[in-house]
């Protein structure tokens, strides 16, 4: 089966060119680091025209767009009800919240035992974290602090004495931000904030899968873009995606999407998809799930842990590029660019059934199946 979408009115990245798959664009070199060498696949990046967005003033003092630069004022419910939100100041709050919850509790406790004369025996009980059924990534037990605050925070995002760097906390692959991507908190943990621009993404130094074998990918997102393709996770080379998961409009709708490329040469017309139908795509949490069966030779879209679409494809190709969150390669030039947040995003090295992913939905997956990559999972 193959999706029919024609990318040919794609942007044109105007530092796009021979073996110009990362940055910055138009030289030619490998994808690895040290980063910021001519033709390098990493940071620091030199100024170049965006390809997505007109000239827009600088972040402000939290790492967050300013607000004439987000393609929709709404947020996420998760985290904010405010168009420019402080994440740090929304987890103090949540923090004097519970405190004050549990002071009345154990107040109240005491009022009653003394009027019955039973003494003060008091139970504090104190719920973090989500429920199986609140959307939003992750499931640990504490939220953990700001990025690059605390180093020595087990729960940190990132590397540390690295805050532009995502700490793989499964593996050894870690990925880079680029200058205008931000991390925030949740209440539940941590995501990565993309601007829906051509400077605004994160990169791994190297491919995570081997896209020619069974593999799976997983990701919490929050889409704010009305329409276009919008990619949260991909991987391929200078050329092409070899997979890509995320949401784009098809024959008249709006879909999430998992889609593989059967040949190097990134043709529309060589790709396999598996589509939604009937999922809302825009301004609401979404866990999506991409899995590839070499055996089954199928391609499997699951949404909230359950199945969503299904495909077959009889091959694919597997380019040697980087895994990307928020943007996908298509006929060498970079595409859908994400706008929103994305967070919880896990790989596998393997098929997960059905089953699985539905324990994975309710953050009940078995521990003895690991993932060999992990990012904003704490």
């Amino acid at each position: 089966m193959t999706d029919g979408t024609d990318h040919s009115n794609t942007p044109q990245d105007p530092g796009a060119g021979p073996g110009g798959y990362g940055f910055p664009q138009g030289q030619s070199g490998g994808y690895g680091y040290p980063q910021g060498q001519p033709g390098g696949y990493g940071f620091p990046q030199p100024a170049q025209p965006n390809p997505y967005q007109q000239p827009q003033p600088q972040p402000g003092p939290v790492g967050l767009p300013q607000q004439q630069q987000q393609p929709s004022t709404s947020q996420p419910p998760a985290f904010t009800s405010s168009p420019q939100p402080d994440w740090q100041a929304l987890a103090d709050r949540t923090e004097a919240q519970k405190r004050t919850r549990k002071r009345i509790w154990i107040v109240g406790i005491g009022v009653v035992a003394c009027g019955l004369g039973v003494g003060a025996g008091l139970f504090i009980i104190d719920k973090t974290g989500k429920g199986d059924d609140k959307p939003g990534p992750g499931t640990s037990q504490a939220a953990p602090s700001a990025p690059g605050k605390d180093s020595a925070d087990p729960n940190s995002p990132t590397v540390p004495g690295e805050p532009n760097l995502l700490r793989d906390r499964s593996g050894q692959i870690n990925v880079a931000l680029s200058p205008d991507a931000a991390l925030g908190k949740v209440d539940n943990g941590n995501v990565l904030r993309l601007r829906s621009n051509g400077n605004s993404y994160a990169q791994a130094a190297e491919q995570v899968v081997d896209a020619s074998k069974s593999f799976t990918v997983s990701a919490w997102v929050y889409n704010e873009a009305d329409g276009g393709s919008r990619f949260a996770i991909s991987q391929g080379d200078g050329t092409s995606y070899s997979f890509e998961l995320g949401r784009e409009d098809t024959n008249g709708k709006k879909a999430w999407v998992f889609r593989m490329q059967t040949d190097e040469k990134g043709a529309a017309s060589t790709a396999a998809a598996a589509f939604s139908d009937g999922y809302n795509t825009v301004r609401t949490w979404a866990l999506l799930t991409g899995v590839y069966d070499a055996e089954g030779k199928t391609l499997t879209l699951y949404v909230d842990g359950k199945e969503a679409g299904k495909t077959q494809v009889a091959k694919t190709w597997a380019g040697q590029g980087p895994l990307q969150m928020g943007r996908s390669r298509h006929h060498g030039i970079w595409s859908g660019p994400w706008a929103g947040v994305i967070g919880h995003v896990l790989v596998w090295e393997r098929p997960l059934t059905a089953d699985q992913v539905a324990a994975l939905k309710g953050g009940k997956l078995d521990k003895e199946i690991k993932p060999v990559a992990s990012w904003l999972v704490g």
